[in-house]
């Protein structure tokens, strides 16, 4: 059995070290313990999702450790096969490419556990705003999500401008697989205006580990960026084919 690991943080990374020696090292400690699949560096901080047996995911967030400074809190699950093949350790402007200059900082206070998320939801006043990309939506998401049909993560911007107005939608919920993509749309958001604003604390994949199906407000299943495609609520492979491979519905 592999274990499967999702991290992130957003810190200034010029404070840590150099972004190329800490992919250096990154890279010859994933081939040293086993590990597979991609760790995202840029000055806003890191992003990765690897897997590996879980001996070598222990050693391997040990080293990571020392080398960002930081305790990871990280999110796992488990597969009978590694979903990744590669070691991939990028260095990029953006650690999730929204395209907007956003302080992270302003999304303090706004996060969300899953009992709170359950009852903010099912408020009919609260707007509902799946802030993946539309095949995601496809795949599963929450009850009365709003899907924007996006591509990309930074076509969400325009979206929030054609179709929601601050005056208008006083209450926004937003989430995402791990939580990294709302950690900068509600910031986003709250810089555009709208004055109550929540994410998803850990996002789907968290929620869908601490929730038991029977209280559960997801539908469906949760699409992973890996050979899996999706994972159902016992965060273990789906059964859904990859509807990122087809056009959005509102595709032309």
């Amino acid at each position: 059995m592999f274990e499967i690991i999702t991290f992130y943080e957003f810190k200034r990374m010029s404070e840590v070290g150099n972004l190329a020696g800490m992919r250096d090292a990154l890279r010859n400690a994933m081939r040293r313990y086993s590990i597979t699949g991609t760790v995202i560096l840029a000055d806003e901080g890191f992003n990765s999702t690897v897997c590996g047996r879980p001996e070598d995911i222990r050693s391997f967030v040990g080293y990571a450790e020392k080398i960002f400074k930081s305790t990871l809190n990280y999110k796992s699950s488990s597969h009978d096969s590694m979903p990744f093949r590669k070691v991939d350790v990028k260095i990029k402007p953006e650690i999730v490419t929204l395209k907007q200059s956003v302080d992270v900082e302003k999304g303090k206070g706004t996060h969300l556990g899953a009992k709170e998320w359950n009852r903010l939801i099912s408020d009919p006043d609260t707007i509902v705003l799946d802030t993946r990309n539309d095949y995601e939506y496809r795949s599963g998401t929450f009850r009365r999500a709003i899907n924007p049909g996006t591509e990309k993560f930074s076509d969400l911007p325009a979206f929030v401008e054609n179709n929601l107005d601050p005056e208008r939608d006083k209450r926004i919920a937003v989430f995402c697989t791990g939580g990294i993509r709302c950690e900068k749309f509600a910031p986003y958001l709250i810089e555009k205006g709208f004055r109550e604003v929540f994410q998803l604390d850990g996002g789907i994949l968290k929620y869908l580990e601490s929730v038991d199906a029977t209280e559960s407000l997801w539908e469906g299943e949760c699409f992973v960026f890996d050979e899996r495609v999706t994972v159902d609520h016992r965060l273990t492979k789906g059964s859904s084919t990859d509807l990122s491979l087809l056009k959005p519905e509102n595709a032309e």
